[in-house]
Parts: C-alpha cells; structure tokens; sequence
C-alpha cells in the first residue's frame, strides 16, 4: 500500500475514534451527587457503565492507531508484527490497524 493512503486512512481512522470518544465521554448522566446510584431508574447506571467500557474499546482502538502511524514512519506499516509477512492491502484497506494477516488473526481467536 502506498504511504499516502496509509496515512490517509490512518487519518480517518483516528477522526472516526476520536469523534466517538467526545461522544462517550462526556459527564455521566446522573448529575446530581446526592443521588446514589440505583435510587432512580437503572437505565442510568446501565448507560454510565456502557460509555464506560465504550470509551476504554476506544482508547485501545486510539492505541491500535498509533502503533500503526509508528509502523508506517519506520516503514514497517503493512508488514506482520509476527511472521514479517506482508498484509494484503485490501485488509489494510477494511482494517487500517491491522498487525497480523487474516490467517494470523484467525490463530490468536
């Protein structure tokens, strides 16, 4: 894959994650500090928790991102992180994080 639509994925990538970090992470909905959890509807508590774990998939998806930003400055981007081998582009194409190949992938599962 050629660099510049590597980092233009990667770019895209990293807008999408960021934009739905702003969206999860913003103040809880239970506003009101003298209300303790489960004295009012559940939903609340559900939703809180929910963001909570959307946020850390999204801050490791960030990670995923700026690992492959490192790879595609050392010029390694597209290549394996185990076997060397090369990622066929239209993976990176669907996946622009991808470190291993999809029969890689498929052994770690």
């Amino acid at each position: 894959m050629e660099p510049e639509r590597a980092k233009d994925l990667l770019a895209r990538e990293r807008e999408r994650i960021e934009a739905s970090l702003r969206t999860h992470s913003g103040e809880p909905l239970e506003a009101d500090d003298e209300v303790e959890p489960g004295d009012t509807d559940d939903e609340s508590l559900y939703q809180d928790e929910f963001d909570a774990g959307r946020v850390r998939e999204l801050r490791d998806q960030l990670a995923a991102v700026e690992r492959a930003e490192q790879r595609l400055r050392d010029g390694t981007y597209g290549v394996s992180i185990q076997s060397g081998e090369p990622i066929p582009d239209a993976r990176l194409e669907a996946r622009p994080t991808a470190e291993l190949t999809v029969e890689e992938q498929q052994r770690t599962i």
